[in-house]
């Protein structure tokens, strides 16, 4: 063998065995680094599950306790037949009114100019349609001390079993029944909740058909959603009118009254209020709420993806008057609670105006699916609804 047949030897043999150590060498760094990174996974566990739940990060939901500390409510009271259009003229919330645009005068051009829109303006046009100026004439002896869980006075509770008259502003929703079968403004035979719309007899249970030897088979079931500070509870349903299409001062009266209280809830500060009729009125508020439902599910779809620009209005009865559209931006959307799989419970601030008589209004908000009614004012400006659902996919 020569000597450069045995340098060639000896450095193959080099290489083989330096190739075997960095082998193992690296399977053993690899096994060594799975052990830290392992170790490591179930300290970092261990130390999370060591922290008390009450430091851990929680999605922020609403406290309904605090939530009208900071708010005032909105009604309107008449003291001694004054004539409302003296609190038109002297208010001191939005002196003039600017913001607020009566319903007969609204047109395209009052909408921004990106949202200059035939569909957009139907709707709001519809939800006016529907909106209705609430008339209350007593307080109820039951309305408590403070809000739920603070001690922030609640409305009217110093006047108590007396006769006070007060306007606020509500929203007009209605069911048809057929044989003691019932549908809602979009044909669904079912509620929020899944449960059908069934009556318990299949002819109309107004007092007049349980009179008649021939009741209606067909009839209409008029719900009247607004704040719970509008209208408490039964002793004041009992005392409480709707005036409907009250669109200018000198248009014709129509008066809707016996109501009966439906659901009541203090704390989100939301009620309704129905009333069953085999009337004509049912049928025509019937069209009315289809078309409304038609329009909004057409604005939902075509403004979905613009629902970060919080675009709201709102259609109320300022000082008992004539109907108005406001117009605004939603500024905070408060998660209070999860309702069911499609809906959230929310509660909104926004700065689109009200006044005195806003209170119990619908506040509508463009490109989402949302029930919310107008509660109060806050300081600095904003204005506060009570608790409402809120599509889930659209919460932001």
């Amino acid at each position: 063998m020569t000597e450069q047949d045995f340098i060639h030897k000896r450095f193959s043999l080099a290489v083989r065995q330096f190739s075997k150590f960095f082998k193992i060498s690296l399977s053993k760094m690899f096994v060594h680094f799975f052990h830290l990174i392992k170790r490591f996974a179930f300290k970092f566990l261990n130390l999370i599950f060591s922290i008390p739940k009450y430091m851990r990060y929680q999605p922020k939901v609403m406290d309904w306790n605090t939530l009208h500390v900071y708010g005032e409510h909105e009604c309107q009271s008449s003291e001694g037949g004054k004539d409302l259009h003296q609190y038109l003229i002297g208010c001191e919330k939005n002196p003039g009114h600017t913001q607020f645009i009566p319903v007969h005068l609204f047109s395209l051009h009052h909408l921004p100019e990106d949202y200059r829109d035939i569909d957009l303006y139907d709707m709001i046009m519809a939800e006016a349609q529907l909106t209705v100026r609430v008339d209350v004439k007593i307080i109820s002896p039951n309305r408590p001390q403070f809000w739920p869980g603070t001690e922030q006075p609640y409305p009217f509770f110093k006047g108590r079993g007396k006769k006070k008259k007060r306007f606020g502003s509500g929203e007009i929703d209605v069911y048809k029944y057929v044989n003691g079968h019932g549908y809602d403004g979009h044909g669904s035979r079912h509620d929020i909740d899944g449960n059908p719309y069934k009556g318990d007899d299949h002819s109309c249970p107004c007092k007049q058909c349980r009179e008649s030897k021939t009741p209606s088979d067909v009839w209409w079931v008029i719900i009247v959603r607004t704040a719970t500070h509008v209208v408490f509870d039964a002793v004041e349903a009992r005392q409480t009118s709707l005036r409907l299409f009250h669109d200018k001062e000198d248009s014709p009266t129509t008066i809707l009254n016996g109501f009966q209280i439906g659901n009541a809830n203090v704390s989100h500060d939301k009620c309704s209020l129905s009333l069953v009729t085999w009337d004509v009125i049912g049928a025509k508020l019937f069209k009315m709420v289809e078309c409304l439902y038609a329009k909004t599910s057409r604005v939902v779809l075509k403004y979905r993806k613009r629902s970060s620009e919080k675009l709201n209005f709102i259609v109320s009865h300022p000082h008992g008057c004539s109907k108005q559209v406001s117009l605004g931006r939603w500024v905070v959307n408060e998660k209070v609670s999860s309702y069911n799989n499609r809906y959230d419970t929310t509660r909104l601030t926004y700065t689109t105006c009200t006044c005195p008589g806003s209170s119990g209004a619908s506040v509508q908000c463009v490109g989402v699916a949302n029930s919310h009614y107008h509660s109060g004012a806050l300081s600095g400006g904003r204005n506060v609804s009570g608790a409402g659902f809120y599509s889930c996919k659209n919460l932001l």
